[in-house]
Formats: structure tokens, C-alpha cells, sequence
């Protein structure tokens, strides 16, 4: 009997312990969701339903859910922004696939391509391409206005074709100007 008994006394601290964890759990996840900005989701959502119901012609869900995502990242500072599938999956192609490329790493400051790297030995670095640059000019098309990935597909070509390119460089008052020749990148 002292044996049984001390089995239900360990099944009953056990079945106690679980239902302390699963109290403490419930009580973490209520203080989580307390977090949220409620008010400020209302808001969100009243003015999503204004839109949807009242805007002059029809927008898709996805459409302004995307847009909504993009403009909160983008206003957090000038590097942040928002790729929707297709974007990402444009950019994955230019960092993994095999393209006539120039050979840089960018980013977005100001609506201008920033040069966050050339890599060595590609086209861009031999053409004197530098870390910081912004490239104001894509051949005779302007940056500004264009997404990244606008940006960079119009970098993108065939291999051995030049690209020129006009950069807005710290120190220096006139415009640099380069002209790498595409190549094939991996």
C-alpha cells in the first residue's frame, strides 16, 4: 500500500505541476495580447473598412495591407523597407542566380541606389565603383522614383554590355561617372 500510495502522490504532483505551467502559460499569453496596441488597431482597421467601402474604385485587400506594411518600414529609417514575394524573389535571382551583373551590393537612402559594397574584383570595382556612393543615374534613366528592384534589374543585362553609371560621391562637387561592363555572376 505505501507503494501505491506514493505512485498517486508523484501522479498528483505531476498532474499538479502541469496545471500550474499551463496557468502561468495561460497567464504570460494574456499579457502578451494586453501589449498589442488595441486602440491603435481599431483605428487601423476603421480606416481599412472606410477605404474598402468608400474609396472611388475598388482595392484589393492584399493591396493595401502590403502598402500599409511598406510605408510603417519605410518610415522607421532611410535602409528599411518592405519586399512582397515577387520582390524577394526578384532579389534572391539577383544575389543567387546566374545574370550579367556589375558585381555591387545596394541598398535605398533618400529614393537613391547606395552602394553599400562593391565586391572585389567584379566590374563595378575595377571601374572605381565605392562603398557609399549614390547612383543618381542608371544609363540615361534617374534613380529616383524607381523601387530597388527596379534599380537593379535595369543594372542587370547582357553579359559583356557597359552601363553607365552617374554617383554622387561625399567630398567630391561634381558627379563621378563609371562604366563597368556587365558580367556573368553567380
Amino acid at each position: 500500500m505505501g507503494k501505491l500510495r506514493q505512485a498517486g502522490l508523484v501522479g498528483a504532483g505531476l498532474l499538479g505541476g502541469v496545471l500550474i505551467s499551463l496557468q502561468f502559460s495561460a497567464i504570460a499569453d494574456k499579457e502578451t495580447r494586453a501589449s498589442l496596441p488595441i486602440e491603435e488597431l481599431r483605428t487601423f482597421a476603421e480606416v481599412f473598412n472606410a477605404i474598402k467601402s468608400g474609396y472611388v474604385e475598388p482595392v484589393e485587400d492584399k493591396k493595401l495591407i502590403t502598402h500599409a506594411i511598406s510605408g510603417m518600414l519605410s518610415n522607421l529609417d532611410p535602409h528599411s523597407s518592405y519586399l512582397d514575394a515577387d520582390a524577394f524573389k526578384d532579389l534572391q535571382v539577383g544575389t543567387q542566380g546566374e545574370f550579367g551583373g556589375i558585381g555591387i551590393e545596394v541598398g535605398m537612402e533618400d529614393g537613391l541606389v547606395k552602394v553599400v559594397s562593391p565586391i572585389e574584383d567584379t566590374p563595378a570595382y575595377r571601374a572605381g565603383v565605392k562603398t557609399g556612393d549614390l547612383i543618381f543615374k542608371i544609363d540615361d534613366t534617374l534613380v529616383k522614383g524607381l523601387t530597388l528592384t527596379e534599380a537593379v534589374k535595369r543594372m542587370r543585362g547582357k553579359p559583356k554590355s557597359q552601363i553607365r553609371l552617374s554617383i554622387i560621391r561625399k567630398g567630391e562637387a561634381k558627379p563621378a561617372r563609371a562604366r563597368p561592363s556587365r558580367s556573368m555572376s553567380r
